[in-house]
């Protein structure tokens, strides 16, 4: 045990912990492993959500996380792994959000914590114990770092704001369902 750095096993232990979270809920997502709903009712659920395309956000957010989860893990291009996984929480945390913070009432701690931990991971790096370290860091160097948490954070904003653009609005079906107050039933608008 005096070989063993507790900083580069510290992130050893947090790495493979959050990376199995991750993977755990990405693979219900993509396979329906777990009690998951697989693409199709992932896609229904995102649907529902506010997310469309469903079967593309189905997608995207289970890569993200078994993806990102599966590579943090091995530590293995680890920065864009922990941006992966922290742009996909981002999504679980805009659902979230209106619960207010605490689990315990439908908030988004839970996604929330599994994002900054991703991200932390993905700006500290793997450490030691890890691919990146085996491979000398070919896929985890500083512009790395910066072009995963960039473009993560500008397709998270997109991704977001577009979802609280269509709820903000009302959809084609709502709007063709009621009639303007200045027109008579049957004339047209």
């Amino acid at each position: 045990m005096a070989d063993l750095n507790r900083r580069d096993l510290g992130l050893l232990v947090l790495r493979v912990g959050t990376g199995a979270v991750l993977a755990a809920h990405g693979t219900q997502k993509l396979f329906g492993w777990f009690g998951g709903g697989g693409i199709e009712g992932t896609a229904k659920g995102m649907e529902a959500m506010g997310f469309s395309p469903g079967r593309e956000s189905a997608i995207a957010a289970g890569l993200g996380e078994a993806g990102g989860g599966v590579l943090l893990a091995l530590g293995l291009a680890t920065p864009a792994a922990g941006a992966a996984a922290a742009g996909a929480m981002t999504g679980a945390v805009a659902v979230h959000a209106p619960a207010g913070f605490f689990a315990q009432a439908g908030g988004y701690e839970y996604p929330a914590f599994l994002g900054f931990t991703a991200a932390a991971i993905g700006i500290a790096g793997a450490g030691r114990y890890s691919l990146d370290h085996a491979t000398c860091h070919v896929l985890d160097r500083p512009w790395v770092v910066a072009t995963a948490f960039l473009g993560t954070a500008l397709a998270a904003a997109a991704v977001v704001g577009r979802r609280a653009q269509d709820q903000a609005s009302p959809s084609d079906d709502e709007s063709a369902d009621t009639e303007p107050a200045d027109a008579a039933p049957g004339e047209e608008r």
